[in-house]
């Protein structure tokens, strides 16, 4: 009797936990998640598309196989094929693999109305590394905000953006390379089937992202196959329209995917197919060996992004975008150079020609702390900031939709103790300094926040990276950054009760309203608008030369 006792408590037991493990069904079959100490839900390593291997490889994404029984949806999937190449990247995966297209899922535990706004959100990392694992993309916080986030993996480099005449050939769409792209809209149509069934509404989807997740957000409101999949948009740092980093012609990107098989040895795609995917990876990551681009392909990009922009043919949706204070510092313009005067005049003269004097006068450098800030601006303004400006000026003239412009100031704190021999990178990567680095005394990057800082911030993640000394300051700007976010992706406007008003930016004004989050927060007109315009000029004259 005591034995029977016993069994059925067990028993008990096992079904009470078993009822708290959250399960949803989608299309291709039963998911089980798991329920974090917050109440929120996750579901973590869900195909939305057949594994791109073997034959796949470099072919539009394949639906997801369907699956019988339930489907444990516990753990993070792989991370797309990538090299260590930031710092601050920190993966949740298992590890690297081709077999890397999945998403993860977090919900909040009262699912009210069923019908919660979504966000999906495309993480940075130049097109070569990146994962919806990490930390700072974390949808616990936002689910407690009641809404529904859903982080994409995607291929990267070689794997995602390899253009080649045979492949081009073969494609039923008579195009190739974009696959990483083409891996997001897949994404956002396997929302758009299935985040009903998580509680989320499959009309009130914003989609979002940093760097080259921002590039990424920008690229799927020009293309033609994701319209409707979204209503809202939010971009931090990047957009198609950069001066170093734009899009390719397809007759460009397979020159170099022809090159590339060259110069590997590889004929024909039944052999390119057959390269182990480390080997591959390892091939493609030789100096001069493949230059990742997204390409103007006739399919996912009908034309250029500037054209169809230009045309109005974009997605016209609310955009919330903008860039951090300081996105670049005056080294990567400068590089091993001192920042004087003399030395700053030589760059600006010999890499602007019979425009140098236009940019002396833009970003002056009569002085050594002047040139600090001028190189700041131009390094900065030339990696992100224009492109960032460039995509927010043409949506509000060409969508009816308005845009919301912000800067993000707010410096991080010094390292923890344990971190104090490292350095921050240019993409928000750490390092350790060398011993050369750790003896130099040159002059110090002007404070600010730099590239890829504001993601923990505005995703309400500081408390997952434990490199910098948070304060209290950095939680108050944080939350302040997360309630703008929030009200955008519920409602399409980021004002709302106890906030400082964020005026919006139409195609009737002037100049962009700027909101400036930081401690205090502030509202400008748009200060550097003639830097902007003397750069677009630059960036447009190429585009059009290039048609």
């Amino acid at each position: 009797m005591k034995n029977i006792f016993f069994t059925v408590v067990q028993l008990l037991v096992v079904s009470f936990v078993f009822a708290q493990m959250p399960q949803v069904k989608v299309e291709e079959g039963i998911l089980e998640g798991i329920t974090l100490s917050s109440g929120v839900e996750s579901f973590r390593g869900i195909p939305f598309a057949k594994p791109p291997v073997g034959d796949l490889r470099w072919k539009e994404p394949q639906a997801a196989e369907h699956w019988s029984g339930i489907r444990k949806a516990d753990h993070f999937g792989y991370s797309p094929m990538q090299k260590p190449i930031y710092g601050d990247m920190r993966f949740r995966s298992p590890g690297i693999s081709e077999d890397c297209l999945y998403l993860n899922v977090w919900r909040p535990k009262n699912l009210g109305s069923g019908k919660l706004p979504v966000l999906v959100y495309f993480y940075g990392g130049g097109f070569n590394a990146g994962d919806g694992s990490e930390n700072r993309y974390d949808g616990e916080s936002f689910a407690k905000e009641g809404l529904i986030v859903v982080t994409v993996n995607y291929r990267l480099g070689i794997f995602g953006f390899f253009a080649h005449p045979a492949l081009t050939e073969e494609s039923p769409k008579h195009a190739s390379g974009n696959y990483g792209l083409l891996d997001q809209h897949a994404a956002l149509v396997w929302v758009k089937k299935n985040i009903a069934a998580f509680g989320g509404d499959p009309d009130a989807v914003t989609i979002g992202g940093e760097s080259a997740g921002s590039m990424s957000v920008s690229a799927q409101m020009t293309s033609p196959l994701s319209k409707g999949l979204f209503k809202r948009a939010i971009g931090q740092s990047g957009s198609v329209f950069n001066l170093r980093y734009g899009t390719a012609s397809i007759t460009e990107q397979e020159q170099q995917g022809t090159a590339f098989a060259t110069r590997i040895n590889a004929e024909g795609l039944d052999q390119l197919r057959k390269i182990p995917a480390a080997e591959l990876l390892d091939k493609a990551s030789e100096p001069g060996a493949f230059a990742t681009r997204l390409i103007v392909d006739g399919y996912f990009l009908p034309k250029s992004p500037l054209a169809i922009f230009e045309a109005g043919e974009q997605s016209k949706v609310p955009l919330l975008a903008g860039w951090t204070s300081t996105e670049a510092p005056y080294t990567a313009y400068m590089g091993k150079l001192y920042p004087s005067p003399e030395n700053y005049e030589k760059l600006v003269r010999a890499q602007y020609g019979v425009q140098a004097d236009e940019v002396l006068t833009l970003y002056p450098g009569k002085t050594e702390a002047e040139v600090i800030r001028s190189a700041t601006a131009l390094s900065s303004d030339n990696f992100i900031v224009y492109s960032t400006w460039k995509w927010l000026d043409l949506q509000r003239r060409n969508s009816g939709q308005p845009v919301f412009v912000y800067i993000f100031g707010k410096p991080r704190p010094p390292m923890q103790p344990a971190y104090r021999d490292a350095q921050t990178g240019l993409a928000g990567g750490i390092s350790k300094k060398s011993a050369q680095e750790a003896k130099e005394k040159s002059p110090k990057p002007l404070p600010g926040a730099f590239h890829a800082s504001d993601i923990e911030y505005l995703l309400g993640n500081l408390q997952s990276n434990d490199v910098f000394a948070w304060t209290e300051d950095d939680y108050k700007v944080s939350k302040l950054g997360q309630r703008y976010f929030v009200n955008f992706i519920k409602t399409g406007d980021p004002n709302g009760k106890g906030l400082s008003t964020w005026p919006k930016t139409t195609a009737q004004d002037k100049r962009m309203n700027i909101l400036n989050l930081n401690i205090e927060v502030k509202v400008s007109a748009e200060e550097f608008r003639n830097r902007y315009l003397f750069l677009d000029k630059l960036f447009v004259d190429r585009e059009y030369k290039s048609r």
